[in-house]
């Protein structure tokens, strides 16, 4: 049982710490919302290829990684009711899904590629262009989320988590449903308004 003032110390670093998340995500969003501004303004472009079908494989990832959030969802319950062996599960399964879209994404990337659908170059379209650089600039961030959830299955082994310390956790999981939620929205605005 901590004492009031540990509790204290606890919920001031934890504000702290989400409020670095929190200015971190904006800063992710401002990157988004440029490229998505830029592709908008680019659909007047001559060369803008309106007939590009997106491979399957970033329709299979993106219901991974929405499973993902799921079960870090459940891993952070888990350890809220000091279920270590669950959270275990569920933070690898986390883990095991996060790579399993970072696997797709790249599939996706070697379909396009095997079309001569190319990021640049004299072949090059900057719709196909614009693909490459959401997907690349997204799964940059999520190399983030995967190393953050590396760390906490490290300090989970540790056994430095339970339900009244849990804020690597708690971050970790903000920080991954952010980027599934980022995730999707590109993932809909480009299949939407290409």
């Amino acid at each position: 049982m901590k004492s009031s003032s540990d509790q204290e110390a606890y919920n001031k670093k934890a504000k702290t710490y989400k409020m670095l998340l929190y200015f971190a995500m904006i800063s992710i969003i401002m990157i988004f919302a440029g490229l998505t501004s830029a592709f908008v303004v680019s659909k007047q472009r001559p060369d803008w290829l309106k007939e590009l079908v997106i491979p399957d494989t970033f329709t299979y990832s993106t219901i991974i990684l929405l499973i993902s959030s799921i079960t870090f969802y459940l891993a952070k319950s888990a350890i809220k009711s000091n279920n270590h062996s669950l959270t275990k599960v569920y933070l690898l399964l986390t883990l095991a899904l996060g790579m399993s879209f970072v696997f797709l994404q790249f599939k996706g990337f070697d379909l396009l590629f095997n079309q001569g659908l190319v990021p640049f170059g004299s072949s090059s379209k900057v719709t196909v262009s614009f693909l490459y650089a959401f997907v690349f600039v997204h799964v940059a961030h999520l190399f983030g989320g995967i190393i953050s959830l590396i760390y906490v299955i490290y300090n989970h082994y540790k056994q430095k988590y339970n339900s009244s310390q849990c804020l690597g956790i708690e971050l970790s999981g903000i920080y991954w449903h952010f980027m599934d939620f980022i995730w999707v929205y590109l993932f809909l605005f480009f299949y939407f308004f290409k």
